[in-house]
């Protein structure tokens, strides 16, 4: 098994930061090692709530289904994932910091089958995985925040020019 640990601070409220990576179907949009992400139940997410991924192993894409497993709402979610010779477990703690938020993010990762055996020596490339996706968290919680922040001040200052996505 192999355990990945990373911590990331945003500005962005824990009001808004944990119902938003809570969601695993949000993956996408923060991990680059995720090709694609959904939700299999709509709602927000709950003890039961599944979600499916396609992730990138090694030159390829992996379906990988994940269930939230444990849920404290504002607080943490443990993730339970599988698929393609794998399985995961990831934790993520929230806690306030200041007017942000600061995320633990914990996964332990293990191989099946034959991939067992290379499991120690993938050390390497699994942290910088678990690097990246918590950049792109960190990034995209970032820009959020900054959106939020943008938001009140142009509606206080109606002779603002206005700004399109991406400016």
């Amino acid at each position: 098994m192999t355990r990945l640990h990373e911590e990331i601070e945003t500005p962005l409220s824990l009001d808004v930061a944990f119902p938003f990576v809570a969601d695993f179907a949000n993956s996408s949009r923060w991990d680059p090692g995720v090709r694609s992400s959904e939700a299999v139940n709509p709602g927000p997410p709950a003890i039961g709530a599944r979600y499916r991924l396609m992730v990138r192993m090694g030159g390829r894409f992996a379906p990988m289904e994940y269930r939230v497993s444990e849920l404290e709402p504002m607080r943490r979610v443990v993730l339970t994932g599988s698929g393609s010779g794998v399985s995961a477990v990831d934790e993520i703690r929230f806690e306030r910091s200041g007017t942000g938020t600061r995320i633990d993010y914990t996964a332990d990762i293990r191989l099946g089958g034959l991939l067992r055996l290379i499991q120690p020596f993938l050390g390497g490339s699994f942290r910088k995985i678990a690097k990246d996706a918590l950049a792109g968290m960190e990034k995209t919680l970032n820009e959020m925040s900054a959106r939020e922040t943008a938001a009140p001040q142009q509606a206080a200052d109606p002779a603002a020019p206005a700004r399109s996505p991406g400016s």
